[in-house]
């Protein structure tokens, strides 16, 4: 994709990075002092993401607006928390926590949808010097099972209509559970033995008890994940990460005092928790929380009416709005955003052409995984934007593209060739095992690199294009093809809204493409369309790279943070074992 989208220069000098602050002297030791100065040693995510604030005189600014499922057809349902009452709020579970028997190290499960309860929980967790592990609310009762059992889970946070239905038929399996906390949603929770009432707890709790002084190193969160790939792990991160939270996003996201922030991500998931919880509130911006599932009119006039200037999403989210049409949104302004990026699966060209010829909005790509615990490469505010690139890596970010021989490690330097994506040891927020599985851990490293498993190449200008994952890579008659290059192509064709693709078993040429169309809303799934796209491809492509054979999909299976399950589709076409399904969004 040759498209660039210019920034002007004052833009690029409006930003809070640009791409001639990377060439400078860098250290996360000196950002962590600058950072951390007065606080004797101690660092703690709650802390710096709400107490900072009545330190600093911003007590009084909205910290989290909370839209409620009946808006906007109730105007009312909407709410504000400033900072202070955030704070105080924060420092009532967090005691309550203690008060009730528990300390820290203690592990608490929070299974919540997008409410505040879930993201004073989240806090008060961290602030009590307790690890916050969170659930996805629309998993089920056996994926639960496996991560508290796995993770020890001493607490658990849900809602009443939740706990019937997912917590109730393994109540009796939860070994190490000691304290059921309720959010009584729907008044059945007088039918639920043995549990503490959320609005209890915090109204006979001391809002003056202070959080408690963690170190560094002291364990904050827990994430379990499988990816598109494996049993779950859990991986672990400590309360120094707060500092990549905090500049990453602030660097990445051009953060301002005043902006509104929508993070359209679940709590459940680590984007929803290291930059839709922990990050902004450090930077002291005002949170917007939408308690609804999608719905492309109600995206709409979120980012109309609630004026979002920073807005996060996923490529899922976007063609969700692509398929709504080009119609809706010409009756909308969102003149308000001023800077927007997507995350959770390569984010195809289309879409980002098709955002700004609809929206007027610039779609930013990044990279990260749960396992670096923030954004590794970034389209930062202040640089060119390649449709179709991850950008570039963020200060105190070493990457490489390398090839592994023999437990060694050959760097990558042709931009026409990928390689594994190698990130050098040292950023604050890289996780620091995962849980009860060391073995697995030491093999993500050789020497100082963290081996991430995604293939990359760079091009001359040192952007980054994601290619895909080591175990997605199809090796055809010679050839190393990289999904998602053949994926952006099939998306170009005007009635192919997404696409998947895998390699499939062929003795002659070793593995043949298969791709998987949604087409877009309204058009027909016709053999002829089929040729059609497959002509297309390899017009675009050549023949030894393009689809040997296309199936049509209504929907394609996603984790629930959106991405793209290839090896379940590879799974089903060859009549294997599907593996882990607790993260999926749709089968």
């Amino acid at each position: 994709m040759d498209n660039i989208f210019k920034k002007n220069e004052q833009q690029k000098r409006k930003a809070n990075l640009n791409e001639s602050q990377l060439a400078s002297d860098f250290s996360w030791q000196k950002e962590s002092e600058i950072l951390l100065a007065g606080n004797s040693g101690f660092v703690n995510i709650a802390d710096l993401a709400v107490g900072a604030h009545s330190r600093q005189g911003n007590e009084n600014k909205v910290a989290l607006r909370f839209i409620g499922k009946s808006w906007p057809q109730d105007k009312n349902d909407f709410k504000e928390i400033t900072y202070l009452e955030l704070l105080r709020q924060v420092r009532r579970f967090a005691h309550s926590l203690k008060r009730i028997g528990h300390k820290k190290g203690d592990v608490l499960f929070s299974l919540g949808p997008r409410l505040p309860q879930t993201y004073i929980t989240a806090l008060g967790t961290m602030g009590a010097g307790l690890v916050f592990a969170p659930l996805f609310s629309v998993f089920g009762p056996e994926p639960i099972l496996a991560r508290m059992s796995k993770g020890n889970g001493k607490v658990l946070f849900t809602l009443a209509s939740l706990y019937h239905k997912k917590i109730a038929p393994i109540r009796g399996q939860l070994i190490s559970l000691e304290s059921l906390i309720i959010l009584d949603d729907d008044g059945s929770a007088k039918n639920i033995p043995n549990y503490y009432d959320f609005e209890k707890l915090l109204a006979d709790s001391d809002e003056a008890v202070l959080l408690e002084k963690t170190h560094s190193e002291d364990l904050a969160l827990l994430h379990f994940t499988s990816g598109t790939t494996g049993r779950p792990k859990g991986a672990m991160h400590v309360h120094g990460a707060v500092i990549y939270h905090k500049l990453s996003r602030k660097w990445a996201f051009d953060f301002k005092q005043d902006d509104v922030f929508w993070c359209t991500a679940d709590p459940g998931w680590v984007t929803g928790t290291s930059y839709g919880i922990i990050s902004p509130l450090c930077n002291g911006v005002t949170l917007l929380i939408d308690e609804a599932d999608f719905n492309a009119t109600r995206w709409y006039e979120i980012l109309q009416t609630f004026k979002v200037s920073v807005w996060y999403t996923a490529p899922t989210g976007m063609r969700m709005l692509m398929k709504a049409g080009e119609d809706l949104p010409s009756k909308y302004d969102f003149s308000s955003v001023r800077y927007a990026a997507s995350v959770g699966e390569a984010l195809n060209p289309e879409v980002v052409l098709w955002a700004k010829k609809n929206l007027n909005i610039i779609l930013h790509d990044n990279w990260w995984q749960t396992e670096t615990g923030g954004i590794i490469i970034s389209n930062y505010a202040g640089m060119d934007v390649k449709p179709g690139s991850m950008g570039k890596p963020i200060p105190g970010i070493e990457v490489a593209l390398i090839n592994v021989k023999q437990n060694k490690i050959e760097e990558v330097k042709d931009s026409e060739i990928a390689g594994e994506i190698a990130v050098k040891k040292g950023w604050p927020s890289m996780f620091r095992g995962y849980l009860g599985d060391d073995e697995r851990y030491a093999k993500c490293f050789i020497d100082d690199w963290y081996l991430s498993g995604d293939l990359a190449r760079k091009d001359k200008d040192g952007y980054y294009w994601f290619v895909g994952r080591n175990d997605d890579v199809i090796k055809s008659a010679g050839h190393l093809i990289g999904p998602v290059e053949i994926e952006n192509a099939l998306m170009e064709h005007a009635h192919v809204l997404e696409s998947a693709v895998i390699g499939l078993p062929e003795p002659i040429i070793g593995e043949k493409v298969k791709a998987f169309v949604v087409l877009k809303k309204n058009i027909p799934a016709t053999e002829e369309l089929k040729l059609e796209i497959m002509a297309f491809a390899r017009q675009r492509l050549g023949v030894a790279i393009a689809p040997r054979e296309i199936s049509f999909l209504d929907t394609l299976p996603k984790t629930k943070s959106g991405k793209i399950m290839r090896r379940l589709l590879k799974a089903r076409e060859l009549g294997l074992d599907e593996g882990d399904l607790s993260t999926m969004e749709t089968t």
